[in-house]
């Protein structure tokens, strides 16, 4: 066997060059290319597929048997190369027959063949054919040889689109010119509304030659390109504006540590050295990455992914000499920007006077770009499938990432709605904004208190537009999924320090750091193995205890930061009493030590507890003496008590929070915490809803923390309640439960008069 991956798939590459440049007609020349293949790589059988009116057919053939050939045909997902070509993924088998979909075609002869291994032939990100080879040892086929096979790959598909093999509709992805009004659906990312123009981000750049002439020459252009790319992307750093310094400012920097990596430079030069140009060699390290993204369940390491196929794009286009994106080419009119997904850097190019809002095909709330783009002010909508089909460009859009959805070329009365819609919501927000500075105090006198959750620094500005009285959650993890390596001590207390500052005499309370489970780092190896249920495993307080040094760090750095103040710490994830008293212990362990040394520290420290874990429900005897204040996150408390993922969409529909089941639980919080003088109070969006806030009032709950955008709208809700009337109706309700809760309370808030707008 050859001894790298770029040996191996440059002799195959040699060898294919003469027969590219024959002028041999092209079944000669895949007949062979399957011949060349198979004997490079010491492989029995070397097939080619290729997808001819939507199925698979073999085309070539070393191995099998030759009446098969344009004969076997597989539909897409049927068989082991149907689901390569669906999944476009590799598969590599040594008992190809063991796998669930394996299909036995007799005219083929194959069946005294035991290993498979193949590979899709990619066009415009499109499996256009699969590569595939066997063998009768049942055996894997090594790292180096599907290495080879994925190189060779993409030379197949430079051959075939030039001999007019690809299917039109396949190569181009077409779809005919549509006239009718459709509405799309997708997650909310950045919420907001916005109206304009359909562009698309960039267009597709087809790589026309992929086996390089001059190796060096190759490696030269690339350097060149690296070197324009990060002069990009350091002015962009520089001259990138928010008003405010904030976490969006550390992605950029991130984002700049992933363009200087040397470990990406390397794997394209690696790509070079087997053979293939500069622009083949980027993009096959890229069809690389996205494989990867593919197998990724952890949504901060995919969104550091899609930085790096970010930041491949700009290098291809910079290779190429393709440089005409929409934002070089300048937005002439109000515009919704489209992409399958956008790196922070290239958001940042776009004039914001004319950007109403943006697409993504893909894009999750935790993205670097979303962080830019909320910082911009322009609302996102993710998770939109079928873009390029659905939507051309130049179609008007009207784009409501509340509704979580974006109409395509609507009609006049349709414009005319939202136009209103849009009116209307300035209106309340202004009506929101002129409750800034009155206190949420109900109609008999109950005061309310009122905070924001935060996770950047920016949020602590939502203190003075809303009035709130203070943070209720800052969630520290945030500065630590945006970060490349891990925060050193000196600039947590630097973002803590920001934050108290910024809040004056308001309390944060800060949340230890809630990271592992399904908010794993790349950075930080948690060896807790493949979780099947990361919200229920080695995560939040259970990781920091064991990471003692993680949590020691992050404790100076809050004593530190909170000199002279009353700093406010509270525990994640809380399932018994004695996890909240070791963290405690650790905390006061790190105060005595700086105070040893002189350093200068809270004036007072307050410890609280989260409660979203049913099993602490059973504890609190034990753990009311020891804290200062308990919180229920209700996100993660539902889907604990009633055993439903809340990112299950089908069980977030099913399972209310107006369920006489929570209501229930937190009354049994409740009232003992009364008793023992400790304060509890509800961070997560239930508190954030007005219907949700006024049933919690109603339970003796008066500490909601929840989003800036939902502080007016329950603040209308508090002034326009009577909590008494509340609490004689809760207990009723939960005394002889309805199903229809929520029902009910809306029936009784509309009869008292209650605002829930």
């Amino acid at each position: 066997m050859p001894v790298s991956a770029a040996a191996s798939a440059r002799e195959i590459l040699v060898r294919l060059h003469d027969v590219m440049a024959s002028r041999a007609p092209a079944q000669a020349k895949l007949n062979q290319v399957v011949q060349i293949i198979g004997e490079s790589i010491g492989s029995e059988v070397c097939s080619i597929y290729l997808l001819r009116e939507g199925v698979l057919e073999l085309f070539a053939t070393r191995g099998l048997a030759e009446e098969a050939v344009h004969v076997t045909k597989l539909a897409l997902g049927e068989g082991l190369v149907g689901t390569i070509a669906e999944d476009v993924e590799v598969l590599n088998l040594d008992e190809a027959a063991s796998h669930p979909d394996f299909a036995y075609k007799p005219e083929t002869g194959e069946d005294r063949f035991h290993s498979f291994a193949g590979v899709p032939i990619i066009r415009r990100e499109r499996a256009v054919g699969v590569l595939a080879v066997q063998h009768a040892e049942p055996r894997k086929y090594a790292d180096v040889e599907i290495e080879a096979l994925q190189t060779v790959a993409m030379v197949l598909s430079e051959l075939i689109a030039n001999a007019g093999l690809i299917d039109a509709a396949s190569a181009a992805g077409a779809r005919p010119q549509m006239t009718a009004t459709v509405r799309l659906a997708g997650q909310k990312l950045v919420d907001g509304m916005g109206s304009g123009f359909a562009v698309f981000h960039q267009p597709r750049i087809v790589i026309e030659h992929t086996v390089a002439e001059d190796i060096d020459a190759e490696r030269r252009r690339v350097y060149a390109a690296f070197d324009k790319m990060r002069e990009q992307i350091d002015r962009m750093a520089r001259e990138a504006e928010f008003g405010v310094a904030g976490e969006h400012v550390e992605v950029i920097e991130t984002y700049k540590m992933f363009a200087y990596d040397e470990g990406w430079a390397r794997r394209i030069n690696e790509a070079i050295d087997s053979g293939l140009t500069a622009e083949a060699a980027i993009e096959r390290v890229q069809q690389r990455t996205r494989q990867r993204m593919r197998q990724i369940d952890d949504p901060l390491l995919a969104d550091r992914m899609h930085d790096l196929e970010d930041l491949s794009n700009r290098l291809l286009r910079i290779v190429s000499g393709q440089m005409g994106t929409a934002a070089q080419l300048g937005l002439r009119q109000d515009t919704i920007l489209i992409a399958r997904n956008l790196g922070p850097a290239e958001l940042l190019e776009y004039d914001r006077r004319r950007l109403k809002g943006v697409i993504l095909e893909e894009g999750s709330l935790t993205a670097h770009v979303i962080i830019v783009a909320r910082a911009m002010g322009v609302p996102v909508l993710g998770r939109v499938r079928d873009v390029r089909r659905q939507i051309a460009d130049g179609d008007q859009l009207l784009l409501d990432t509340t509704e979580g959805s974006v109409l395509v070329r609507p009609t006049a009365a349709m414009e005319e709605a939202f136009e209103a819609k849009l009116a209307l919501r300035q209106k309340r927000r202004a009506a929101f904004a002129a409750l800034r500075d009155v206190p949420p105090v109900t109609k008999d006198g109950h005061r309310v208190t009122l905070m924001v959750n935060a996770g950047l620094r920016d949020d602590a500005a939502a203190l003075d537009t809303t009035g709130a009285d203070g943070i209720g959650l800052f969630r520290t993890e945030f500065q630590f999924l945006v970060s490349a390596t891990l925060p050193q001590r000196e600039r947590q207390q630097r973002l803590y320090r920001d934050v108290m500052e910024a809040a004056g005499d308001r309390p944060v309370v800060f949340r230890t750091i809630d990271i592992g489970g399904d908010k794993a780092l790349p950075y930080l190896n948690v060896e807790a193995g493949d979780e099947e249920n990361p919200a229920m495993g080695w995560r939040a307080l259970r990781l920091a205890l064991e990471r003692e040094g993680l949590m020691k760090a992050q404790a100076r750095a809050l004593l530190e930061a909170g000199s002279g103040r009353t700093l406010h710490v509270m525990f994640p994830m809380v399932s018994e009493a004695w996890e909240f008293d070791e963290a405690k212990a650790l905390f006061e362990a790190q105060r005595v030590w700086l105070a040893g040394r002189g350093r200068r520290l809270p004036i007072e420290v307050r410890y609280g507890a989260m409660l979203e874990v049913p099993a602490l429900a059973e504890q609190l005897d034990l753990i009311l003496p020891n804290v200062d204040f308990l919180s229920i996150g209700t996100n993660d408390l539902t889907q604990f008590l009633f055993a439903a993922d809340r990112a299950n969409p089908k069980l977030a529909e099913r399972y209310d929070w107006l369920s006489p089941s929570i209501l229930r639980f937190l009354r049994r919080v409740v009232e003992p915490a009364r008793a023992a003088g400790v304060r509890v109070g509800v961070c997560g969006e239930m508190g954030g809803r007005p219907l949700e806030a006024m049933a919690l009032i109603g339970l003796g709950l008066d500490r909601l923390s929840i989003t800036p955008a939902a502080v007016g709208p329950v603040k209308a809700m508090i002034r326009s309640l009577d909590r008494a009337a509340i609490t004689e109706e809760m207990t009723r309700l939960l005394a002889h439960p309805v199903r229809d809760m929520r029902g009910a309370l809306g029936a009784w808030a509309a009869t008292n008069g209650v605002e829930l707008a």
